[in-house]
């Protein structure tokens, strides 16, 4: 009885004070805080575009035979950074820290992979500054959150919500970046962390603002696709066959990122060394296919203002899928999202010429996001993100050409962390 009378006077007393702090709107002060943590990796991104762009100015000069001691050199150095300044991990760590560390990354090594991604990016490695800014933000994120005494979902929310920031920043689509921020994380499960998508997308919005504020880029496609004409429903199905050039295209990338990587293991060496070595194989293949130097984001736009041979499109697919792989096994920091566009772009012109009269840019696009989907298993933002890209803002057909690519996906993705096993690698 007594245990009765007490429930009621608690249940009484809440309904006394809950008019006291309600709230008629939705966000709440955390609004203000995903804002801010938003902001912050808007100026983080920001100011690491600036001097990369600075950078990649300058050494730009250094073409023909050049490239290839540039490139060395540029990988010992990058090299000699990490093993000061200390590993600051690739993707699978980031994944592995997001799901069994309760989203806890570690601020520590940005220093070092801030000064090495910039080197690598710049000198003309095949890898974009994606994958080194998430981490970068995403830490930042996690800083804020557990200086706040934050734990649980609430960190792991805050600390997506920075990686989503830096994902954003580049690619100017804050529901993308919200998306792929999420989707990343693991193969099959789309958003696992659905409590982390609005901290996200407010995140993203800010950081979005801020970035173009710092930067002064344009509010548009970033490369100038062929004109769309209006859908019929046949698109669909073409668009899944298109597809499935550009997920056997992402197959032989995820072999040969396999197969060189297992080559890079067989000889234990410092990492500078194995940098310098991955330098040195990449600036002789950039030496003689120029296309393949640097992240893709100005060449994919040479490559759909010029017309090329057969011959020239097989070799520089071959050629780019062997740079990215060298790229990203031998040490060198970087994402390959960008990249794998661009190899999506030459699989589209490589279909094109092998069954000309064909719709161009919904085969371009249809390769380019079935590859994609393919090796980064994110099939939703990768819509979004090419849809923001390219201009191509018929969503359906871009939906049946990831799916496509995601569904026919390897069963064991390149990223192993998505798996949900605990890698022990850096640990």
């Amino acid at each position: 009885m007594k245990y009765k009378k007490a429930k009621r006077f608690i249940l009484l007393r809440d309904r006394l004070n809950y008019p006291l702090r309600f709230n008629p709107f939705v966000f709440s002060k955390l609004f203000f805080l995903w804002v801010a943590v938003g902001a912050i990796g808007g100026i983080i991104a920001g100011s690491y575009w600036i001097v990369l762009e600075q950078l990649l100015h300058f050494l730009s000069q250094f073409q023909g035979l050049l490239v290839i001691p540039l490139m060395a050199t540029a990988g010992l150095l990058a090299g000699l950074i990490i093993h000061k300044l200390g590993d600051p991990g690739e993707m699978d760590l980031i994944v592995n820290n997001i799901r069994f560390k309760g989203g806890k990354l570690e601020p520590k090594n940005n220093p070092a992979m801030i000064l090495s991604s910039l080197l690598c990016i710049a000198s003309g490695g095949s890898a974009g500054p994606e994958a080194p800014l998430v981490q970068v933000t995403g830490s930042t994120g996690s800083w804020i959150a557990r200086k706040l005494k934050f734990k649980g979902e609430d960190l792991r929310s805050l600390t997506i919500a920075g990686m989503a920031s830096g994902f954003t920043a580049l690619f100017g689509a804050p529901l993308g970046g919200s998306l792929f921020s999420l989707e990343i994380l693991h193969h099959r499960h789309v958003v696992e962390y659905y409590q982390a998508l609005i901290p996200a997308f407010v995140a993203s919005c800010s950081s979005f603002v801020i970035f173009i504020l710092i930067t002064h880029i344009g509010i548009g496609p970033t490369w100038a696709f062929p004109v769309y004409s209006t859908p019929q429903l046949s698109d669909f199905f073409y668009a899944m066959l298109y597809a499935l050039a550009g997920t056997a295209v992402g197959w032989l990338f995820i072999f040969t990122v396999r197969q060189s990587k297992a080559i890079f293991s067989v000889v234990r060496m410092p990492i500078y060394l194995r940098m310098a070595i991955g330098g040195l194989l990449i600036g002789i293949i950039a030496y003689y296919m120029p296309l393949t130097r640097y992240f893709s984001h100005d060449q994919l736009s040479i490559l759909l203002k010029e017309n090329f041979t057969m011959e020239f499109l097989v070799t520089l697919l071959i050629a780019k899928i062997f740079a990215i792989s060298f790229t990203v096994t031998s040490g060198w920091r970087g994402g390959f999202i960008i990249p794998l566009f661009f190899v999506g772009a030459i699989t589209g012109l490589i279909v094109n010429a092998l069954f000309p009269g064909q719709n161009l840019p919904l085969i371009l696009v249809s390769c380019m996001a079935a590859i994609n989907a393919c090796v980064t298993r994110t099939p939703i933002s990768t819509i979004i993100l090419l849809s923001t890209l390219t201009g191509f803002h018929q969503f359906v057909p871009i939906m049946f050409a990831s799916l496509t690519g995601f569904f026919l996906a390897p069963k064991t993705p390149l990223i192993n962390a998505q798996l949900g096993v605990k890698s022990s690698e850096h640990e």
